[in-house]
């Protein structure tokens, strides 16, 4: 049998198992221990298995994972989250669209708190989208801002879902946080210029805050400040000894989720309920993650056992003659079409052991394209008629928010995501230039 033919079975089998609704992990890890078993033999099989649990356990910036998830539970638990939205009410209602830009504003920095998109997704629904809408903002604009917003939380360090690229692809995390900073600023200026546009063009759809609401004392005004900097406070102790080479990756994550645990203790909201809820959540989330690494080890290890990458690569250029961009492009409008049914994590894991070594023999950089998936799978997301974060948004917005609603609000959102990948796949400098600043 083929290699091609193999990995045709090993795909198709994997997809099935998928649609008849098993678990990503248990689908990818039963693939791959069974071809493995077919393939090799019992000894092959068992040691395939245990040769991947043996490499998730010993890899050390996997540390990381509960302690920047830690972090961004406890801040959010603790509603020191919602203190950076009041700052910005506050300081930004005067503008038209203000409030608008500050739930972009928040959802940067809610994404550097916590590296999950769908965290920042349920603060901006919770927190900010209630209030836009009770001051007379558009609601189509305003769950588009919140969307996209969103998207940022898996681009802006740090990024758990580029931890797990980092694991899969073999490749540094530090650079893959450091090239995802300056596309996730991009992507977020280029929202507030269309905000900013949209409303001056149209006022009604982000009008002024009230004078009552934003008239008050400069020392009533300076204490919001200093309330909504504190999550700044904490992302910055954990970041520059990590970027001033000072701290490991792993020592700066302990150092931020220190540096919020104690930050809820002094201000009096670390409670029984707040350290429970965010360590059961915490184990949740890190324990999927780890199940999902160690089935993408294994199934990684059948396909580089087998060379089928060098002969999958072998039928694109040289059967079909495609060019390198050709086969790249390829790639990412599968990811657009996978992102109808499933998350980031699942994407990754179910194209990671084709995808990243294909990438990688046609000559293109890992770190850069560890990026343009992270810009690619958002878009995925939010693509009508089955984007993840559609539903996702229709599950935790109020009634009066239709589905149609949500659909017509992305577009313009999506377009400049599209823009942004764009500019990121002609200039991989756009990513690559910080990371390469950093580290030489």
């Amino acid at each position: 049998m083929s290699y091609e033919l193999i990995a045709t079975l090993m795909f198709s089998s994997m997809m099935l198992m998928l649609l008849t609704g098993q678990r990503v992990f248990g689908a990818i890890g039963f693939v791959a221990v069974v071809a493995s078993l077919l393939l090799w033999g019992d000894r092959g099989g068992f040691d395939l298995g245990f040769a991947a649990a043996m490499k998730l356990m010993k890899w050390y910036p996997l540390l990381t994972l509960p302690m920047f998830i830690f972090m961004g539970y406890v801040l959010s638990e603790s509603k020191i989250a919602d203190d950076l939205y009041k700052m910005f009410h506050v300081w930004m209602g005067g503008l038209r669209g203000g409030l608008a830009i500050g739930t972009i504003g928040l959802m940067v920095l809610v994404s550097a708190m916590n590296g999950l998109s769908v965290a920042g997704m349920a603060i901006g629904s919770t927190i900010a989208l209630p209030e836009l809408l009770k001051r007379g903002y558009d609601k189509r604009m305003v769950t588009g801002v919140i969307q996209a917003g969103s998207s940022l939380g898996i681009l802006v360090p740090p990024s758990v879902v580029l931890v797990l690229y980092a694991m899969i692809a073999r490749q540094p995390v530090g650079q893959l946080w450091l090239a995802g900073v300056i596309p996730g600023l991009m992507m977020a200026t280029l929202f507030v210029i269309y905000i900013v546009v949209r409303c001056r063009a149209n006022p009604d759809l982000g009008p002024i805050l009230d004078p009552s609401e934003r008239d008050m004392p400069r020392a009533e005004k300076m204490r919001y400040l200093r309330a909504g900097l504190l999550p700044i406070i904490i992302f910055a102790t954990m970041m520059i000894p990590f970027v001033k080479g000072w701290t490991s990756l792993v020592e700066s994550s302990a150092i931020g989720a220190l540096a919020a645990f104690v930050a809820a203790v002094l201000k009096g909201r670390m409670t029984k309920e707040v350290f429970e809820n965010s360590v059961r959540n915490t184990l949740g989330i890190t324990c999927m993650f780890m199940w999902i690494i160690l089935a993408a080890l294994a199934f990684g290890a059948v396909f580089d056992g087998l060379g089928a990458v060098k002969a999958i690569e072998a039928v694109f250029t040289e059967r079909l003659n495609l060019s390198p961009w050709t086969i790249l492009i390829l790639m990412q409008l599968s990811f657009i079409l996978m992102g109808t049914f499933l998350d980031d994590t699942a994407m990754l894991v179910i194209v990671a052991p084709l995808y990243v070594p294909l990438v990688g023999e046609l000559g293109f950089d890992l770190i850069w394209y560890g990026i343009l998936y992270t810009i690619t799978t958002q878009i995925a997301y939010m693509t009508p008629p089955f984007g993840y974060n559609l539903f996702l948004m229709r599950a935790m917005a109020p009634p009066e928010i239709t589905l149609r609603d949500i659909y017509s609000s992305i577009t313009p959102f999506v377009m400049i995501m599209v823009g942004a990948l764009i500019l990121v796949m002609a200039f991989p400098q756009i990513a690559l230039w910080l990371p390469e600043y950093i580290y030489n």
